[in-house]
């Protein structure tokens, strides 16, 4: 059994280490796409956000250079007062989180589409015109030199091979370096060339009233007809009109023409244009809470600046309600916006879930104009996919299988081996209850031969004597005859119908004798059933063995009483052969029916035996196609139960 156990120990380790790597290597490809998986629609997510983003910034590119004046000009030729049309920009937003569109012109003056030329502002706007004008204040403050110049659109980096990720689920189906480089940006990347007309460079110079000083303009501003303030760098001459057009001018009209580029009077000179240079949005933060967004316009070596002031908390606000907590996965992660200026995180908004240790995050800076914005998404337990719930299950089933595989296969070989070293003991046995009758046969004829029994009735018990161990040795040689048959399968039964009477007094006659010299009474009750099926010769057998199993074991007992009884149990009839015996240990009830099995403690160790009597039993009954049990008395001694069919 040591051996065989190592055995099994090998074959556990030798299956176990590589179904243990297995299944390391698919909780791990499991983990890897729950990853990629949580992965791929959080970037799906940023993805939504960006192209909001970018569909913003194409907006907003899109936009007519006049369209920051309250009136446009429209396409075409016409430029009297009724063809003009209002600015889409000339009323509020209807995007909660930009305060207002404005233009800061050359000179640092402000206009708004929000305010009709030539007129005051409305009361319902007159505290959004003013944040507007305080936003151009601090742009024209934070203005430096550097910012006029529309940088050349920066080189592409390429990281070094050691800093760059590691290739997630998706770089093994599709190069995703290109989209990388294509989000640098939104909307356009570098300036563009637009062709204006006359009418629309006039209304991107117009300009806030110039308060009145009581002297004349002097020599570095002057004043258009409307009242407009133009510094001389900024003033559009008739006569740089007049060059852009190849015409001339009279001094009445140089007058008339240097303030602010009025519209020209010919149809030549409607049909005139201007190339202007529209530079990428880009931005400023005016303060913690706004950021200006906008595009320079380059007309002639003047700058104007439009754009619209983003109110940074309403922005986040937005972003987060739209896109995030609608979402089914706020209820497990978490969004956290973050606006940086320069390297310090100005503002910042966290919803979802919020986990102090989280095992996911993932970190997205989103393309200029709004580099300052960014998003990281972090998860404190990355959802379980359905694979995971599926391998778990087959591999408990597996588990439970290969271990019921292996206990069966330890309790096989254990009971094989347990039989062959029954067999063992077997051998020794029946050899010893050979030995044993056939001395005493020997011994008591010696006797006679040599004339020890002078007397007749002394040589009748011998003689009886010789027979009852005869008979004991026959007994013995039949029951491993029989053994052997039933083993082969070679052993049938004829079932006949009786009372059962002519079986009990077989084996009174067999058994008398013995039971006699042992001390041992024998009773019998068959008044409750009449007849039933049985084999004759088979059950006369069987009660012989377990009447010599209660004599065996019972010969200290201070009763000594065997009891047959046969009873109706329903469609059975069911014979119970009781002694007052020791009894039979109970972890050894279901035992003492298997071949060669018998009860170790001190009784059995001075007690012979084969163990082959209530095997023949188990198998007799068997082959009647009914069942025996064992089981103790509530007083001494046990009761054998044999039911039969009726």
């Amino acid at each position: 059994m040591k051996k065989l156990k190592l055995l099994i120990l090998i074959f556990i380790l030798a299956l176990c280490i590589p179904l243990a790597y297995f299944v390391l290597k698919t909780i791990r490809g499991l983990e890897q796409e729950e990853v990629a998986t949580l992965s791929y629609f959080a970037e799906t997510l940023f993805d939504e956000m960006e192209q909001m983003l970018a569909v913003l910034v194409q907006q907003e590119e899109s936009r007519a250079i006049d369209e920051y004046n309250f009136l446009i000009s429209p396409a075409g030729l016409q430029r009297d007062a009724d063809a003009m049309r209002p600015s889409p920009l000339s009323q509020p937003s209807d995007k909660n989180f930009i305060l207002g569109y404005f233009q800061n012109n050359p000179d640092g003056s402000f206009q708004t589409p929000l305010v009709e030329d030539g007129k005051g502002t409305s009361p319902g706007r007159s505290n959004l015109v003013a944040d507007l004008k305080e936003a151009n204040s601090i742009f024209n403050r934070k203005r430096a030199t550097e910012t006029d110049r529309i940088p050349p659109r920066p080189a592409e980096m390429v990281a070094p091979k050691k800093d760059r990720p590691k290739a997630g689920l998706a770089d093994k189906y599709l190069d995703r370096s290109r989209s990388q480089r294509s989000r640098e940006y939104l909307g356009q990347k570098e300036k563009r060339v637009e062709q204006i007309t006359v009418n629309q460079a006039a209304n991107i110079a117009r300009q806030e009233p110039a308060p009145m000083s009581a002297g004349a303009p002097s020599a570095v501003e002057s004043k258009d007809r409307q009242g407009y303030r133009i510094a001389p760098e900024q003033q559009l001459t008739g006569k740089i009109m007049a060059s852009k057009m190849s015409r001339s001018f009279s001094a009445a009209d140089e007058e008339a023409e240097s303030a602010a580029m009025p519209a020209p009077a010919s149809v030549d000179d409607r049909m005139a244009s201007y190339q202007v240079e529209v530079a990428p949005l880009q931005a400023v933060f005016l303060n913690d809470g706004q950021i200006f967004i906008f595009r320079r316009i380059l007309i002639k070596n003047q700058i104007y600046r439009q754009g619209f002031v983003l109110q940074v908390n309403a922005f986040l606000n937005y972003l987060t309600q739209t896109y995030f907590l609608s979402q089914p996965m706020a209820r497990f992660a978490v969004l956290r916006l973050g606006v940086v200026d320069q390297g310090r995180e100005t503002g910042a908004l966290e919803t979802g879930s919020v986990s102090a240790n989280p095992e996911f995050f993932l970190n997205r800076s989103f393309p200029s104009p709004f580099s300052f914005l960014q998003a990281t998404l972090t998860c404190p337990e990355i959802p379980r996919s359905a694979g995971r719930n599926t391998l778990m299950i087959m591999l408990s089933i597996l588990a439970v299988i290969v271990l019921l595989g292996l206990f069966a296969i330890y309790q096989s070989t254990r009971t094989i081996v347990d039989l062959s070293e029954r067999r063992s003991q077997f051998v020794s046995s029946v050899t010893h209850e050979l030995k044993t009758p056939l001395t005493n046969i020997r011994m008591y004829i010696e006797m006679l031969e040599q004339g020890i029994a002078d007397t007749a009735e002394r040589e009748q018990e011998y003689y009886k004597i010789l027979d009852s161990e005869g008979a004991r040795l026959s007994r013995l040689i039949n029951n491993v005859l029989e053994l052997a048959k039933l083993e082969k399968k070679q052993r049938h039964i004829d079932l006949q119908t009786g009372t059962f009477e002519d079986v009990i007094d077989a084996v009174q006659a067999v058994m008398g004798e013995k039971l006699k010299q042992e001390g041992f009474s024998l009773s019998t009750d068959l008044s409750e059933i009449d007849t039933f099926r049985y084999d004759r010769e088979v059950m006369i057998q069987v009660l012989i063995n377990l009447i010599e199993n209660s004599l065996k074991f019972g010969k200290s007992a201070a009763r000594r009483e065997i009891r047959i009884r046969v009873q109706r149990d329903g469609d059975f009839a069911k014979i119970l052969v009781s002694d007052t015996g020791p009894g039979i240990p109970r972890k050894d009830l279901k035992k003492v029916f298997d071949d060669f099995y018998r009860v170790e403690n001190s009784l059995t160790r001075t007690t012979r035996g084969t163990g082959i009597g209530l095997a023949l039993v188990k198998k007799f009954v068997r082959l009647m196609q009914g069942t025996v049990t064992a089981a103790n008395n509530d007083g001494p001694g046990c009761t054998i139960a044999i039911r039969l069919p009726v």
